[in-house]
């Protein structure tokens, strides 16, 4: 497996990843925030609306996307900033649902980690749902080595 950086030509593959992978996300939001909110969040629809953020990230800042490879074929993705604070943070990331592949994100992850630590940042945060939907990526970012955390909540209401 390798992590390299992406190149203009992985983005149909990673958005099409991205949208794969967060459709049990979606699926779930969409049943907890209903039609009406739903579709003010992702007026796109919520097939693609993960894509368009990787799609947002190509366009303003290409050079803070990783792709993972396995036998010449991208498995997964993962989008970054850096912050003045020397935080880096993890945005936007996911292996294929579909590949098969064990051990994408942690790959993934730790390549993300040896950049930060490249630029500078003493820290690292991803923020993630709490919700059934998020189980897997919070199971990860604890294998990945996070080991504190804030919670929250975001309430929404339809202004009548």
């Amino acid at each position: 497996m390798s992590i390299r950086a992406f190149r203009m030509e992985d983005l149909p593959v990673i958005t099409d990843i991205a949208n794969r992978a967060w459709k049990t996300i979606k699926i779930m939001s969409r049943d907890a925030l209903g039609d009406e909110i739903s579709d003010l969040c992702n007026p796109e629809g919520d097939s693609v609306t993960k894509g368009r953020q990787i799609e947002q990230c190509a366009a303003q800042t290409p050079e803070n996307i990783f792709v993972c490879e396995r036998n010449g074929k991208i498995v997964g993705f993962i989008t970054f900033y850096l912050e003045d604070n020397l935080i880096g943070t993890i945005n936007n990331n996911a292996s294929d649902p579909d590949c098969g592949e064990k051990g994408v994100g942690q790959e993934m992850y730790q390549a993300v980690f040896e950049h930060f630590k490249s630029k500078g940042m003493k820290a690292a945060k991803v923020t993630t749902g709490l919700d059934y939907a998020h189980a897997p990526a919070r199971k990860a970012y604890l294998r990945a080595g996070f080991d504190r955390e804030l919670r929250s909540v975001t309430y929404y209401r339809t202004l009548d």
